[in-house]
């Protein structure tokens, strides 16, 4: 239950979220995470509050807790020699490095990526900007909430065209730290049939065109520009949120077969030539709102719930987040862990989204979970194997030298 990803090493260097929340998924997965942090405070996401937890003189910020599990912590001033040599040694026998800085600092601090390839020609590097490597806005500092909008998703999010909303949690730093988790998988799989590493490169702006999914093509295949609308789908009819006497409830009528069943819940006529198929209900969804929000106004929240489901149409309340993390069906997934943080003791956090199992029903998900380190944490016991790493590497070098003097004394003598 240790992770696929055991006895591979990771060098992280990023800060903020989609750097760390790439590493951590790679930490979720079995893999040994070194976090690399300035010694000006970190990792920045350690002052990102309130709300912060524990004693005054020793407060964590929750943001931080959020994308740092299952790491180690070291300090290092990549502006001093020292440290760089440090760099260099942990370098030499691990297997990803992970760096968000802006397009050629790191090429700057000596560790480009051929630089980086002559210390170790397996290492799988993992680039992450916020608009690009290359390009004319290649250089532009990457932040969430300006990736969201210049990338159309807040365009697409929102109660209408002229009211663009950002998505409630930063999803261009998560998506980027989620594809750039997934190069890297792809780049050691190769690495394992050429024997030599690669750079993976993505950013905020491809990780939120990536997911533009069907408005992309409804722009580059027919022409017509998306915008927002609000809780209802723009292709599908009826699917969003629709309000009821004491709330609102959730539906998704995906298909003719379901329009059927649920027409006739709603009491609607099916075959309405304005309903009779998904292309009319789309095109009359203003309409067929309102209808259905007349039907609904009659009934609580809870029984049209248990209704829906007993007509077999997909339904679902909103749930706030407290709700999600006290829900059965959330625990049940493994979504919540226990782990004790060296100061704050026992908490919970957010469990990684991934569960493995053996054909025969067994469970492998990896379940040693640590909380995420304080700074520096991890120093010494870091620098001690780094030494003991050098001696052993040196004392092989010394008995292969010893070797091959005695193979050329007794040559000699012969």
């Amino acid at each position: 239950m240790s992770g696929p990803l055991d006895g591979i090493t990771v060098i992280d260097l990023t800060r903020a979220l989609a750097g760390p929340h790439a590493t951590m998924m790679m930490a979720d997965l079995g893999a040994r995470v070194i976090k690399v942090e300035s010694p000006q405070g970190g990792d920045d996401t350690r002052g990102w509050g309130p709300p912060f937890v524990g004693d005054a003189d020793d407060r964590q910020s929750t943001y931080f807790l959020s994308c740092n599990r299952n790491k180690e912590s070291i300090i290092l001033d990549l502006k001093t020699e020292a440290d760089r040599k440090t760099l260099r040694r942990l370098l030499g026998s691990a297997d990803v490095l992970v760096e968000y800085f802006r397009p050629g600092t790191l090429d700057r601090l000596g560790f480009s990526p051929s630089a980086v390839a002559e210390l170790n020609p397996r290492m799988v590097i993992l680039s992450i900007s916020g608009f690009g490597h290359d390009g004319p806005e290649g250089g532009r500092a990457g932040y969430d909430q300006i990736a969201q909008g210049e990338s159309g998703l807040m365009s697409l999010t929102g109660s209408g065209p002229e009211d663009p909303q950002r998505v409630g949690v930063p999803i261009g730093d998560l998506l980027a730290g989620m594809y750039g988790a997934y190069g890297v998988l792809a780049a050691l799989l190769e690495r394992g049939q050429t024997g030599r590493g690669q750079v993976v490169r993505t950013s905020l702006l491809a990780s939120l065109v990536g997911v533009h999914a069907f408005q992309g093509t409804r722009w580059t295949v027919a022409g017509e520009t998306g915008s927002a609308q609000g809780n209802h789908h723009p292709s599908i009819a009826p699917y969003g949120l629709f309000r009821c006497a004491d709330g609102a409830v959730q539906i998704a009528v995906g298909s003719e077969g379901l329009w059927s069943r649920f027409a006739v819940f709603a009491g609607l006529n099916p075959v309405d030539p304005d309903f009779a198929t998904n292309a009319s209900r789309v095109r009359n969804s203003a309409r067929l709102v309102i209808e259905i929000e007349q039907h609904f106004a009659q009934h609580q929240a809870a029984d049209l719930l248990a209704a829906l489901q007993e007509a077999g149409i997909p339904a679902g309340r909103v749930r706030t987040v407290d709700e999600v993390y006290e829900w059965e069906q959330t625990r049940s997934q493994g979504l919540l862990l226990n782990v004790e943080h060296p100061t704050l003791g026992p908490i919970q956090l957010p469990g990684p989204p991934l569960r493995f199992f053996e054909p025969t029903g067994a469970e492998t998900t990896k379940r040693d979970h640590t909380a995420p380190p304080l700074l520096g944490q991890h120093d010494a016991a870091v620098l001690r194997e780094l030494d003991q790493h050098d001696a052993a590497v040196q004392r092989e070098q010394d008995q292969h030298d010893a070797t091959l003097q005695r193979e050329q004394d007794q040559s000699v003598s012969a």
